[in-house]
């Protein structure tokens, strides 16, 4: 006799979801149409707005770069935005701003012909078609217009090109002063036998006795730095300094990084986040010298969201670019995460590892995944905002649940442990964009250059 089913009540569906049901604003897929999208957040870029700043929740996926590309280029065209800076090199960046926004002839470059930027691994972060498409579209806009006060300018954040950027600063000052290059050079000398394997240098300080390299690379900032005016008023107009004056600094906060990295990982992330917020007010004042500056910063949720509203900040002692921001400008200072449920992302399996197409595990319960998820929705965005978001809704989001973090590393086997970290979501962000299922971004090259072999600095989620 056939054994009879077992039928379960279902269990009640979180009231959150109906009231998100009623207050969220669906969209279209990004790659039919942005201007359901462009238009909701238009009320981010008022006139006091100083700072954006557009996260996702993975490097790998199509639809974040995507809408943050159409959110950026509509926050540049109608409300005036003139930088865009990203969680990447400073060098790299860089020859993408000289391409986007052409410098003076003869201007030293930090790239040879030969050269690619972004070969640091990942490589497909920043290599790959959604962001080739922005940077046309950017050259374009620029076309035509004054370089120094007109045109918008693309600048990197993060510390991780050391040898790249004593290179830099060196070639700079062999252009406009070779005997202070001479002396930089030597003064750099040490350090550049650490420049491919950085984080050899980090463990070597953990040696008694060792002899660091910190006042070499200070005392060619200071002298840099003593000798502004001079140089300002060289064969160039102040842009060329600006970069020899960020690639110096960059080399003096990477040897704190990589010192640091052995002594806790909430030590060198807070070092590297404090660079990243710092750099972007040196790019806000230089740009400012000749016209008002107003930032776009894109980077990982995990940066652009307020720490303090995470476990990064309650358990760890992190914190992070958007919660300085929040904390330097208040709400002129805003911040949108891109979250999704599943889909395909582009990620690797170890760090330095090819770039691989990976399916993306549903949400978690408990987690802003299943929330968003169960609300049968398929893309939709929402403001966060005290006087901007449903009384009810936001109460109901304050409750604390999981929040998926997904860098360039994706471990499913161990999702909960390497992923997944508390947040309070109307604390985190102002406002956020959901797509229920994505797909991976389109990389130009999938095998990953071995020329440089970089130390897993963000392990778990390799941010």
């Amino acid at each position: 006799m056939p054994t009879k089913p077992i039928t379960r009540p279902l269990a009640p569906e979180d009231p959150t979801v109906a009231l998100l049901r009623s207050h969220v604003t669906p969209i279209p897929p990004i790659s039919q149409s942005s201007t359901n999208l462009t238009s909701f957040f238009s009320s981010f870029a008022q006139n006091e707005t100083k700072i954006i700043l557009i996260g996702d929740s993975t490097h790998g996926t199509s639809e974040f770069y995507q809408a943050r590309a159409e959110l950026t280029k509509h926050f540049i065209q109608h409300h005036g935005f003139n930088i865009v800076a990203v969680e990447a090199d400073w060098p790299d960046a860089e020859a993408i701003d000289r391409h986007v926004r052409p410098r003076p002839p003869n201007a030293p470059s930090v790239h040879h012909d030969d050269e690619k930027p972004f070969q640091r691994f990942p490589t497909w972060m920043w290599r790959n078609h959604e962001f080739q498409n922005f940077t046309k579209w950017l050259k374009e806009w620029n076309e035509g217009k004054d370089r120094k006060t007109e045109a918008v300018g693309f600048y990197g954040l993060d510390l991780y090109s050391l040898g790249k950027s004593m290179q830099a600063v060196v070639d700079y000052l062999e252009n406009i002063d070779p005997q202070m290059a001479k002396a930089a050079e030597k003064r750099y000398e040490r350090m550049m036998m650490w420049a491919e394997e950085p984080h050899e240098y980090g463990l070597e300080a953990l040696a008694a006795g060792f002899k660091g390299c910190e006042e070499d690379v200070m005392e060619i900032l200071r002298d840099l730095l003593r000798k502004r005016v001079e140089y300002e008023s060289s064969i160039w107009d102040g842009e060329e300094f600006h970069s020899g004056e960020q690639n110096a600094r960059l080399v003096k906060d990477a040897e704190q990084y990589y010192k640091a990295m052995y002594y806790g990982r909430d030590e060198s992330w807070n070092l590297r986040d404090r660079h990243m917020f710092e750099t972007l007010e040196r790019i806000l004042v230089h740009r400012s010298r000749r016209t008002p500056s107003k930032a776009i910063v894109w980077a990982h949720n995990s940066h652009i969201g307020d720490a303090r509203a995470t476990s990064m900040g309650w358990s760890r002692d992190e914190l992070n670019i958007g919660q300085l921001c929040k904390e330097a400008y208040g709400n002129q200072a805003l911040s949108i995460g891109c979250l999704t449920n599943t889909g395909t992302v582009a990620a690797a399996r170890r760090w330095d590892g090819d770039m691989q197409v990976m399916k993306v595990k549903p949400g978690l319960p408990n987690s802003y995944e299943r929330l968003m998820h169960a609300t049968a929705i398929k893309n939709f965005v929402l403001d966060l905002r005290l006087q901007q978001c449903d009384e009810e809704l936001r109460k109901a989001l304050m409750d604390k649940r999981l929040e998926r973090f997904i860098g360039v590393i994706y471990a499913p086997n161990t999702e909960r442990q390497s992923h997944y970290s508390h947040a309070i979501l109307p604390e985190q962000f102002d406002g956020f964009i959901w797509f229920d299922e994505t797909r991976h971004v389109g990389a130009l090259e999938v095998h990953q250059p071995h020329t440089i072999v970089e130390f897993d600095e963000t392990w778990p989620f390799g941010l």
